[in-house]
């Protein structure tokens, strides 16, 4: 699943134009042209894809002067191999990032952060903080976030300019395929990447299904039917996974829930290196909704999911929900909920907008300091600044990011109290 996600995102990438050790961006606060996994409507994001079978790669980061940077580098199993910026290994003093391939002999130059790779491809997500939503705020994270720069180290001495190539407006689709096609982004990995010691075991029953290294894949209409039709049970059941996730949640008596097991939480940022674990179905579960992992989550960002109201009822897009943000959210930078559809775990399509953020222009606070937010097909009388469109008919859930979240989010002294359905005309 995540090896086929990375897939997913960089065949949209070619799609549009690009080419691997360029750099795709968004120009402004993503919409639903944007259909990648839970993406952060509120942020704006720099996601270069690397491919070192050529040699090391540098991404440069620039210092957080005028700007920031929250992101992380993963590799196309999207194992996270370093986080950069603030809350990375460069800790906003800005650096090059160097990207070594499989088997690479010898350390990093001098003045690099060397960042091993057990694959060829590779991607970052780079997320540039905005102060607000206001179009002098973006544009001033667009300008901070182009300063990003990618080239092979062999161009060191006198590097190419970065392509930076703007993704806004054009439809960016990286979502599951449940299909056939599932398989043919996973054959495209096998042929691609060196076989890893832990999936030396899927070598043999890849092959029953005609995904062979250094042989065509060429399934034949029956082979693709049963493909159709294996997709779709593991559809089913890794959904019926996903509702497990919530239970328990992450504060005692609420519905949110950081959505991964902790065995998937805890091995993250070491590659899985347990000798008693290796959640295989929970990592598919993960990044069945997300597209990377964070080095050392917690840090720069903390994520809770919400799929059911207070009363334990599903997120329905027909009705009219009240979420209440507590007033002196423990966040160093700013906090956001954001509605996507249920179904694909993408940005809801066709909607005014995704979120609401406390940088968000307009956004009302009541007088403690609490902020109401609504979820409603139709904007509750008054609420407008603060609601976040739904679609009748559709499923959805809710995910609340925390960027720079502080000790009393962790130690439970603020709560994040549940979605409540409202009559709110």
């Amino acid at each position: 699943m995540p090896a086929v996600n990375f897939d997913l995102m960089l065949q949209a990438f070619l799609k549009a134009g690009g080419l691997p050790n360029q750099v795709p961006f968004w120009s402004h606060l993503l919409d639903g042209q944007n259909q990648t996994l839970t993406p952060n409507p509120d942020t704006i994001y720099f996601n270069p894809f690397f491919d070192t079978k050529d040699g090391p790669v540098v991404v440069e980061i620039p210092p957080a002067e005028g700007g920031s940077i929250t992101g992380s580098i993963d590799d196309c199993w999207q194992n996270a191999l370093e986080d950069v910026g603030l809350a990375g290994a460069d800790k906003g003093a800005g650096g090059k990032y160097l990207i070594l391939p499989p088997g690479h002999v010898g350390t990093a130059p001098d003045g690099y952060i060397a960042v091993p790779s057990d694959t060829f491809q590779s991607y970052a997500i780079l997320r540039s903080n905005v102060k607000s939503g206001s179009e002098a705020d973006v544009a001033q994270a667009l300008a901070y976030g182009k300063r990003i720069r990618v080239y092979p180290l062999a161009q060191a001495a006198s590097p190419p300019e970065t392509r930076h190539l703007d993704m806004a407006g054009v439809l960016y689709d990286s979502t599951i395929p449940y299909d056939r096609d599932f398989f043919r982004s996973l054959a495209r990995i096998v042929e691609k990447e060196p076989w890893l010691t832990r999936d030396k075991a899927m070598i043999d029953p890849l092959r029953t299904l005609g995904i062979c290294k250094g042989e065509p894949f060429n399934p034949g209409p029956a082979l693709e039917e049963t493909f159709d039709a294996a997709a779709q049970e593991a559809h089913a059941y890794l959904d019926m996974r996903y509702e497990a996730v919530f239970d328990p949640p992450f504060a005692p008596g609420t519905r949110w829930a950081l959505p991964a097991v902790p065995e998937v939480v805890e091995g993250m940022p070491n590659f899985f290196a347990s000798t008693d674990a290796y959640p295989i179905d929970g990592r598919a579960v993960s990044y069945s909704l997300a597209y990377f992992s964070a080095k050392h989550l917690g840090a720069g960002q903390y994520y809770l999911m919400a799929i059911r109201d207070a009363a334990g009822d599903a997120l329905d897009g027909s009705e009219t929900y009240r979420l209440r943000v507590p007033a002196d959210a423990p966040v160093t930078l700013y906090w956001s909920a954001t509605a996507y559809d249920r179904e694909t775990h993408a940005l809801i399509r066709n909607v005014a907008r995704a979120s609401r953020a406390s940088t968000s222009p307009g956004i009302v606070a009541e007088p403690d300091g609490s902020v109401d937010l609504w979820f409603s097909p139709h904007v509750p009388a008054g609420k407008e600044a603060n609601w976040i469109p739904t679609v009748p008919g559709r499923g959805f859930e809710v995910l609340f990011r925390l960027y720079g979240p502080e000790k009393p989010f962790f130690e439970k002294q603020w709560v994040l109290p549940d979605l409540v359905k409202d009559q709110l005309p």
